[in-house]
């Protein structure tokens, strides 16, 4: 398996691969506007992309990462929004790898850590997390709003 940064030329797999994400957490969006977001991802630069790759080069999985700034540490960080291993993946130690690209990356951008959050009953990726040394936050809850006239 390998791990690249994705390009444009990765599109049309990166895309299939994220409306599997969307299906997993059952939102899913047509296929044209995941394109649109995802080809905005990658000629804005604004957030980091990997691929994961088997040895036939298929792409099995992704992960997404978006720059921020940790005020608490004054220091930058990044998000992990995304993960997603295609089922056909899955137990071949794609999302650790992933993780672990993502991890490289954000060292070597300077960040002081990474944050990420996951559905309460996504356990697979709980243990993954929590291996890999992410600890739970028991401190802080998480809150949205949504604003009118926003996806």
């Amino acid at each position: 398996m390998r791990i690249d940064r994705a390009m444009p030329a990765d599109l049309p797999e990166l895309a299939e691969l994220f409306a599997g994400y969307l299906d997993f957490y059952r939102v899913p969006r047509d296929p044209g506007e995941v394109r649109a977001f995802l080809a905005d991802r990658l000629q804005r630069a604004d957030s980091a992309l990997f691929l994961a790759r088997d040895e036939a080069g298929r792409a099995l999985g992704f992960v997404q990462l978006y720059p921020f700034f940790a005020s608490l540490q004054l220091a930058p960080a990044f998000l992990l929004s995304d993960l997603y291993v295609h089922p056909h993946g899955r137990r071949q130690g794609l999302a650790e790898a992933l993780m672990n690209a993502a991890r490289a990356h954000a060292e070597a951008n300077g960040a002081c850590g990474l944050q990420l959050e996951t559905a309460k009953d996504n356990l697979a990726g709980q243990a993954l997390y929590e291996k890999l040394g992410y600890v739970r936050d028991e401190v802080f809850y998480t809150y949205w709003l949504g604003l009118t006239g926003s996806a």
